[in-house]
């Protein structure tokens, strides 16, 4: 094993020389698998390729973002043509108000957007300008949800800092968690008593409409229909956090998934093609807060870079074609079911959770709807399928609780291949 990852080994004992834990974000450091990760070297289409020449099906397509694969030509050409115009302007240009007519006809409830550069810096925003409209400072968020790590937004946080088992964080001041306000994902009764304590002074609801960092939680029924009704009535308004569900689960995201309107959404990852970049937006007397047009401040020099709009104009319109999703769609199903049948036969205790192309398989033979059922899930088992998985050439998240991709790029072979590696990975850890 140490051999087949000696290059990777070495970089990694370099980098933690110059870099926190080795890595630029916590997952990346695998504490939650164990054991040192391969640092990648490339990819194309499905498949990536560490610094050992070690080949993988990639599952984790940058954490969501690369809907059509690892350096597709059309985003290849795009970037290179933006580049060679300039990389930063820090001024006005077409391909701005492109991008944003686009993400207009794909979610009709963000009347005007706002371009940023993460989505951690988009939730951010969204969040100010619901308190500036509101005149109010209090947030609520569910318990297994991650919103980025500003700090308000890190208490029961999801992702690295549920995988690390850290609720909040050091270095956030206790004033800025006590205006967070924490309910229980899918439990109304528990929206419904924060607002019954804090009514007058909750700007907004936060949620992942479909969770993606406890791994992936559907809501259910009524769940999102229920936000509505209670923040329209209590003069809150309702955030779509959809870094990861925007264009991957269905083109307009879940609020089209499900039917339900909220008054501001944040966008990251696919409308970036993979580069830096991220969006809020939502009702227009909402947004026209939003400086210049309003008081509620919020600047940056990249946001709107021309080369990272580039690669998401040219990502976002190959998701306006027909029969995308439904190639999605087919690919993800055709996917959750092997893996069901493979764990079935190996006797492993494996639930999955599904929602279009992205999907979580829970080490827990119990349904998964909330934080407290997906944090029951069996880590250690899951550690070590994720190794078992990887010897045999798949690459998945580092983490029980991320969400699986697949991409346009993902054929029926790279399916079979992850399926017939899952039977030997369960035979080998049940």
């Amino acid at each position: 094993m140490k051999k087949r990852f000696e290059r990777s080994n070495r970089l990694f004992r370099r980098a933690k020389a110059s870099i926190p834990g080795g890595v630029n974000s916590p997952v990346r450091a695998f504490g939650a698998v164990g054991g040192a990760p391969p640092f990648i070297a490339g990819g194309s289409g499905a498949r990536i390729r560490d610094e050992d020449g070690n080949e993988y099906v990639d599952l984790v397509c940058s954490w969501g973002p690369l809907i059509h694969g690892h350096a597709p030509d059309f985003v290849v050409e795009a970037v290179k043509a933006a580049a060679e115009k300039g990389t930063s302007f820090g001024a006005p240009t077409r391909a701005e108000v492109q991008a944003a007519e686009l993400v207009k006809r794909a979610f009709p409830s963000m009347e005007l957007v706002r371009f940023v550069n993460s989505g951690t810096e988009a939730v951010m925003s969204a969040l100010r300008v619901a308190r500036g409209f509101t005149g109010r400072d209090r947030v609520v968020k569910f318990e297994g949800c991650y919103h980025g790590h500003s700090d308000g937004l890190l208490v029961r946080a999801g992702s690295g800092a549920l995988t690390f088992g850290v609720p909040g964080s050091p270095g956030v001041p206790p004033a800025y968690a006590g205006r967070t306000l924490t309910a229980r994902y899918n439990d109304l009764d528990s929206v419904e008593a924060a607002f019954g304590k804090n009514a007058k002074s909750i700007a907004a609801v936060i949620v992942e409409p479909v969770a993606g960092n406890m791994g992936v939680v559907p809501p259910a029924r009524g769940f999102l229909r229920g936000l509505r009704r209670i923040t329209r009535e209590c003069g809150a308004l309702l955030v779509f956090d959809e870094v990861i569900t925007g264009f991957r689960v269905a083109l307009g995201g879940a609020q089209e998934l499900y039917g339900v309107k909220p008054d501001l959404t944040c966008l990251g990852k696919i409308i970036g093609g993979g580069l830096p970049v991220g969006a809020y937006g939502g009702r227009a007397d909402v947004m026209a807060l939003v400086s210049p047009l309003g008081p509620v401040y919020q600047a940056g020099t990249l946001s709107g870079n021309p080369v990272a709009t580039a690669a998401g104009l040219a990502t976002m319109k190959r998701l306006f074609r027909g029969g995308t999703y439904e190639g999605l769609e087919r690919a993800a199903r055709e996917l959750e079911e092997g893996i069901t049948a493979a764990a079935k036969e190996a006797g492993a205790r494996v639930t999955t959770n599904r929602v279009g192309s992205m999907q979580t398989w829970f080490f827990t033979g119990k349904r998964v709807r909330d934080y407290e059922s997906a944090t029951a899930s069996d880590t250690g088992r899951y550690a070590a399928f994720f190794h078992a998985m990887l010897r045999r050439g798949v690459y998945m998240p580092p983490s029980q609780f991320e969400a699986v991709f697949v991409s346009t790029a993902h054929r029926k072979a790279d399916v079979a291949r992850v399926v017939r590696a899952a039977r030997g990975a369960f035979r080998e850890t049940v």
